[in-house]
């Protein structure tokens, strides 16, 4: 079963914006803090963002200030709205829980940016 997918990710210049989708199990995520979580190619995957359910956010240095994550639990969405994109932001970026225990990674959504 399916529990995470992302969606959203694509080619763009610096500068540009993007706006990343992650379809979330609906048994997990009303009451759970999400996260977006970055990796780019052959480094680790860090958290950047996070929401608790309640709509707390909280975001890594290196986005604050350009990226905002959002949630709708009506539609188990969450959401992570990517302006000022910079070459650095190129990678995967997967949506998870916000903690110590993970559900299984999804497939990821890839973003690339040009200078």
């Amino acid at each position: 079963q399916v529990q995470l997918v992302e969606s959203g990710g694509a080619l763009v210049r610096a500068g540009e914006s993007l706006r990343l989708s992650c379809l979330v199990s609906p048994r997990n995520f009303k009451t759970s803090s999400m996260a977006w979580y970055h990796q780019p190619l052959g480094n680790q995957r860090d958290l950047i963002a996070a929401i608790t359910p309640n709509g707390i956010t909280n975001y890594a240095v290196s986005v604050k200030g350009r990226f905002a994550i959002s949630r709708d639990n009506a539609k188990n969405t969450v959401y992570l709205q990517m302006n000022g994109l910079k070459p650095e932001d190129t990678g995967v970026y997967y949506c998870n829980l916000a903690g110590n225990t993970l559900m299984p990674w999804g497939q990821g959504t890839q973003v690339t940016v040009s200078p």
